[in-house]
């Protein structure tokens, strides 16, 4: 129990009744929107991403050379993948609750701002502005069939959430770790992030594509 009320509480314990409350007040919130599983998958996602980028370390896929094409390495991190999932689990909440998605989106980022880096919740919520700004428009008012919507709103989102992510992560690095800048934000990791990205979204349009052309899923699906 006392576990889960630091995980709850962000290691703050005294917090708990508050955030309890706040948390209580979330969720019922969700649902008098009419938000349900996706919804609330959503609205915990983002801030649990957030956190993490703050206290799980990146692995080096090559190391730093000083100089040359490779001179910063480049890393990725074990939660880049899931990221890229956060594109297509917005869609799904869309289908789920319509335009209200939008309200949601916004608890979310607010919520980043109490369990992640402050530097790293803000460029967080400026990353899911723009990229979710984009991937909303895409998603509601293009023709395409479900699972060609779901890979192109991911592949226009993810370059831009990336840029201003890392940005921020590479700030709040400088910040609170004292880190070199271009720490993070350097063409090598960029590529990797938005790769790793755009992974989880070709696997679920694969997945829904499939389900399409077998007729279980209707492609015009909003």
């Amino acid at each position: 129990m006392g576990q889960l009320v630091n995980i709850l509480t962000n290691g703050n314990p005294g917090q708990f009744p508050l955030a309890f409350i706040a948390l209580a007040l979330t969720f019922t919130a969700i649902w008098m929107l009419q938000g349900r599983g996706w919804a609330l998958v959503y609205v915990a996602l983002i801030p649990f991403l957030n956190w993490s980028f703050g206290v799980i370390p990146e692995f080096q896929v090559v190391e730093p050379t000083g100089h040359g094409m490779f001179g910063s390495g480049v890393s990725l991190h074990p939660m880049t993948m899931v990221t890229g999932m956060v594109f297509v689990v917005r869609d799904f909440v869309q289908r789920e609750m319509g335009h209200r998605v939008l309200l949601v989106m916004a608890m979310a980022v607010a919520w980043s701002f109490y369990y992640a880096w402050p530097v790293i919740a803000l460029a967080s919520g400026v990353a899911f502005a723009i990229s979710e700004g984009v991937d909303w428009l895409l998603f509601t008012f293009s023709k395409y069939r479900l699972s060609t919507r779901i890979l192109l709103s991911s592949a226009l989102a993810a370059p831009v959430d990336t840029t201003v992510f890392l940005y921020g992560a590479d700030l709040a690095k400088q910040i609170e770790l004292g880190a070199a800048p271009g720490n993070s934000l350097h063409f090598w990791n960029w590529i990797v992030f938005v790769i790793g990205k755009m992974v989880g979204a070709v696997i679920v349009s694969a997945i829904i594509r499939r389900r399409e052309d077998l007729g279980l899923t209707n492609p015009a699906d909003a």
